[in-house]
């Protein structure tokens, strides 16, 4: 290992946008669809499952709650597994075996007989996703233009919810007994899941490693050869030469780093950065997991809504998500992170527990209710996709897939797992006073979390990832103090 100057950095920032950007975005972007698409799908089907005729002897709440809970825990385990390996081994590397654990567990999951088969498999699928939240995230803020780095990756987190729309309109195919056996149906929706995924592998063998990974671990020559093709691309497309970069970065190249020099830099350095990555993601992941998995539960127990048309309803709140990142994601760029992050945790905090008081009151119907939600989770989508853009950029380069794998599990494993068990119990309970308590948990964590927020997100627009967190590898030209 050498220490080398190098312009890479600054000249991936000071890339215009183009096509080849978009190759990337299609080609790591999609495979949130397949997350949304799983969950929703899963939501949706419970009450099909339950059912006799179905092919599995399972509960309606045991696939709202156990296997949900399975499905968030194999992501939480996935994320610490595969990220680590991740700055270790590459992004490219793991982008392309954790979709293919996803691809070979859903594959699987659409032939369980049995509950222990269907619950093993939600687990190696989430098992398969969890790792692809880190490998991913690294990767695109990594790629993408720091002027572009907020309302890209808040887009791309946010496609999840294309998968949802798509998975709820499956559902209705799939649920309809007039088309598909009730115990086939299912089975070709998880099926499809793995084509889905074989597809998106096929185009991702065309996304290079991050040049940002290869210049820390040795690999400087491939480095450079993979950002002059960019540039070749980039100015062959506009015509015109691009304009010169700005700044040098010093490193000192290395193999790995180890587990106590990531805690020591994340939890020492910096600590108040942490506590906003644990909030955020705690916030979210019980909101989400919470409303995601007992939605279609909700719609049939207390509106008398059919198994075979819940799907309508969450179409709607789905597209209501994707616009939320979509039409808010470049203010994150231009207003700033800290105001645009805190405000959107706390107006979705605060017009939950408006939700939760009209439901109380016995104001709602499946309409109206679902209105409620589409306008609540507009905001709570970009905030919580600016989540996994957060914990991906304020740390430093050697320990960011660690990182975003670490606040993933930790704040997921707290909302995401109890989340779904615990909606799963107090709606299960067919009490309205429970079901509105489960809204208020959600929404006070919300608002808890914009209200750090507030106080400590950092101000990371339109800055160079090098500058919002100093890599531990450089030994000069990069910002030193922690913000």
């Amino acid at each position: 290992m050498r220490t080398i100057t190098t312009d890479i950095p600054a000249r991936l920032d000071r890339l215009p946008w183009s096509r080849w950007h978009w190759t990337i975005v299609i080609g790591l972007g999609t495979v949130w669809i397949l997350d949304g698409l799983e969950v929703t799908v899963v939501g949706n089907i419970a009450g099909r499952l339950s059912e006799p005729g179905s092919g599995l002897s399972i509960t309606s709440e045991q696939v709202t709650g156990t296997a949900a809970a399975l499905y968030v825990a194999g992501a939480c385990v996935g994320a610490l597994f595969w990220g680590r390996l991740t700055d270790r081994f590459g992004r490219k590397n793991l982008f392309m075996i954790t979709l293919a654990v996803y691809l070979a567990a859903t594959a699987l999951t659409s032939l369980s007989t049995e509950a222990w088969w269907f619950f093993l498999f939600r687990f190696l699928t989430g098992f398969g996703i969890g790792g692809e939240y880190a490998a991913i995230n690294s990767a695109i803020d990594e790629l993408i233009p720091s002027d572009h780095r907020g309302r890209v990756d808040l887009i791309i987190n946010g496609s999840f919810w294309l998968g949802a729309v798509g998975g709820s309109l499956l559902s209705i195919v799939a649920l309809d007994t007039a088309l598909l056996p009730a115990n086939i149906g299912w089975r070709l929706t998880f099926a499809l899941g793995a084509v889905l995924a074989m597809v998106i592998l096929l185009v991702r063998r065309h996304v290079p490693e991050s040049p940002r990974w290869l210049l820390i671990h040795g690999r400087d020559r491939e480095a450079e050869e993979i950002v002059g093709g960019i540039e070749r691309r980039i100015e062959a497309e506009q015509g015109e030469p691009l304009a010169e970069p700005a700044g040098v970065l010093e490193i000192h190249q290395r193999g790995s780093v180890s587990f106590r020099e990531i805690a020591r830099t994340v939890f020492g350095r910096y600590r108040r950065r942490a506590v906003l990555g644990f909030s955020l993601f705690i916030g979210q992941a019980f909101l989400y997991n919470a409303i995601t998995f007992g939605f279609g539960a909700i719609l049939a127990r207390f509106f008398d809504v059919p198994a075979d048309r819940t799907g309508y309803y969450f179409a709607v709140i789905a597209v209501g998500n994707f616009f939320g990142p979509l039409v808010l994601g470049k203010l994150f760029d231009t207003v700033g992170r800290r105001i645009m992050i805190s405000s959107t945790y706390l107006l979705s905090g605060l017009l939950l527990f408006g939700t939760a008081w009209l439901f109380g009151n016995g104001s709602l119907d499946a309409v109206t209710l679902t209105a409620c939600w589409c306008v609540v989770l507009f905001f709570a989508s970009a905030g919580a996709s600016s989540a996994y853009l957060t914990v991906s950029e304020i740390f430093p380069m050697e320990t960011r897939a660690m990182s975003i794998a670490f606040f993933y599990a930790i704040g997921t494993a707290a909302g995401g797992i109890s989340g779904p068990l615990l909606f799963a119990d107090l709606t299960g309970t067919g009490k309205v006073g429970d079901t509105v308590l489960a809204f208020q948990i959600g929404a006070a964590l919300m608002c808890a979390a914009g209200l750090v927020a507030a106080a400590l997100a950092v101000r990371a627009e339109r800055r160079s990832l090098e500058d919002i967190a100093t890599p531990l590898t450089a030994t000069q030209g990069a910002e030193k103090t922690p913000a």
